[in-house]
């Protein structure tokens, strides 16, 4: 007796795909530049345990296929052309009930010349990228989390982090004073949608919620005086889902990237720890993790 498959989908990854924009009336240019992952689930078991390669999908077509539909729909912003992908497998193909799309978008920012935006120049000030995950799955509607990962910030004070557990296991000494650096990464899972015509209505929310949240996450970042990264990336979190009501969670993953005062006592004195300190050795790892998911308070008021 043939064993069977308890789980299955397949794919094409990393299609790079750039799309341009032009305004003919008025010569501006606006580009956008993914890498597109499509994964596809349904009746395809036969195609690993029978070799019966009639249920596939080859991935060269998944791949045309993006090409095709970013030809001819719009690619911005990146939660609705990503449903509008997903949809289209599950209604193209009979026996495919589920498509995973994970789109990632880089930065291209428009030049600015002699203190004007250029009509056709970018340039890319950053690793930053805009990223969506949409899981259409046929029966039950569009699963969509928006995020943006790369955003590294730095700030050279108002961070401490003092009275965490001490045993025999810690080195670290308390600070109420230090550099705080970090890489990063936000997503926001959105209620689920009933199908694409609700993708399409509220397309007017998908760009708001992303400035908002990189808003949020910058302003919060530089102005609060952070007891921990864990209670600053809290207080991130509470502030989107309060500015979004379709999100359902908010989720931050925050490496401390950390920032050693160097010692130099050793050469005539020379003072350079503590309030003294301005010289510090960056470090790569290791490196703390600290994640959350904040979910809403669906309990009504008394």
């Amino acid at each position: 007796m043939s064993s069977p498959v308890t789980a299955a989908r397949y794919g094409k990854d990393n299609v790079r795909v750039y799309k341009v924009h032009r305004d003919e009336k008025t010569g501006v240019q606006t580009v956008v530049e993914m890498t597109v992952c499509v994964l596809l689930e349904g009746d395809i078991d036969t195609s690993y345990t029978k070799a019966d390669n009639s249920v596939i999908v080859a991935t060269d077509s998944i791949k045309n296929t993006i090409y095709i539909t970013a030809k001819q729909n719009p690619v911005t912003p990146p939660e609705l052309f990503g449903s509008i992908l997903g949809s289209h497998f599950i209604t193209k193909y009979n026996h495919i009930h589920a498509a995973h799309v994970n789109i990632i978008t880089h930065r291209w920012t428009r030049m600015t010349i002699d203190g004007k935006p250029h009509p056709h120049s970018f340039l890319r000030d950053g690793e930053e990228t805009r990223n969506v995950q949409v899981d259409v799955v046929e029966g039950k509607g569009v699963d969509i989390t928006s995020s943006l990962a790369k955003l590294t910030v730095l700030k050279s004070t108002n961070s401490q982090f003092w009275g965490f557990l001490r045993d025999e296991y810690t080195t670290l000494p308390e600070t109420w004073d230090r550099i705080l650096s970090t890489d990063v990464d936000a997503s926001w899972q959105w209620r689920r949608f009933s199908g694409l015509d609700e993708v399409r209505a509220t397309v007017p929310h998908f760009d708001a919620t992303w400035a908002a949240a990189r808003e949020i996450t910058l302003k919060t970042f530089a102005e609060d005086n952070s007891a921990s990264v864990q209670n600053t990336m809290y207080k991130m979190a509470e502030q989107i889902l309060a500015r979004q009501s379709l999100l359902e969670t908010v989720e931050y993953s925050l490496p401390n990237k950390h920032y050693f005062e160097v010692d130099l006592s050793w050469h005539k004195g020379l003072k350079n720890t503590g309030k003294d300190a301005e010289v510090y050795a960056p470090q790569t790892n290791p490196n703390g993790l600290i994640k959350c998911t904040v979910g809403r308070n669906t309990k009504a008021k008394l």
